[in-house]
């Protein structure tokens, strides 16, 4: 496994980013009980992905590795995701049936949130034809030395099980676990200052 080198999304970056993203999760547990159908999913994630870590873009926190294969948005200390547009999106795209199970998710993973400033990752994904390249790898170390820098926690909510890991081999610790009615788990985990 070679070392990729991390870029520094530029806004002429934005949309491969957010597509590499999308491509990432298209077998994601959570984003797929949320939008189980392709159309849905394909309409809803690039609108989810900017709700939740576009604001990534214009704090110089959205990385990317060659060719758009790997992508992740941070938001930094005091930097939150569109809460206004994440509740338009769902409103509109989720499944009647699943509204009220999705909304209780959401306001549990509030509860979760770090107080004191921290460093958020919302999103990051390798597209499937590019997984064990070790751009993942690259992405988390390259953001986590700026927390390092700024003495600062890191926090993240992971949607798939199979991640966790990887997310632990980085110095993640699981906070508890989410899960509503049908919906898959949603572990959240800090990574504490260093």
């Amino acid at each position: 496994m070679k070392s990729e080198t991390v870029r520094v999304a530029s806004p002429a970056d934005e949309n491969p980013v957010v597509d590499t993203v999308v491509l990432a999760f298209t077998a994601d547990p959570m984003a797929r009980w949320t939008w189980p159908n392709s159309h849905q999913f394909l309409a809803a994630l690039p609108r989810m992905v900017r709700a939740l870590g576009g604001a990534a873009f214009s704090c110089g926190s959205a990385f990317f590795t060659k060719d758009y294969s790997g992508a992740a948005l941070w938001l930094p200390p005091g930097v939150h995701p569109d809460d206004k547009e994440l509740d338009a999106l769902l409103q509109s795209t989720v499944a009647p049936s699943l509204a009220g199970e999705t909304a209780a998710v959401f306001e549990q993973m509030a509860t979760y949130h770090p107080t004191e400033p921290h460093w958020f990752l919302p999103l990051i994904g390798v597209d499937p034809a590019h997984q064990g390249e070790g751009h993942g790898e690259a992405l988390m170390a390259y953001a986590l030395a700026r927390c390092d820098h700024d003495h600062a926690p890191a926090y993240l909510e992971s949607s798939n099980p199979r991640n966790i890991p990887f997310y632990r081999r980085h110095g993640f610790e699981p906070l508890g676990a989410i899960h509503v009615g049908s919906s898959p788990t949603v572990v959240p985990m800090l990574r504490g200052p260093r």
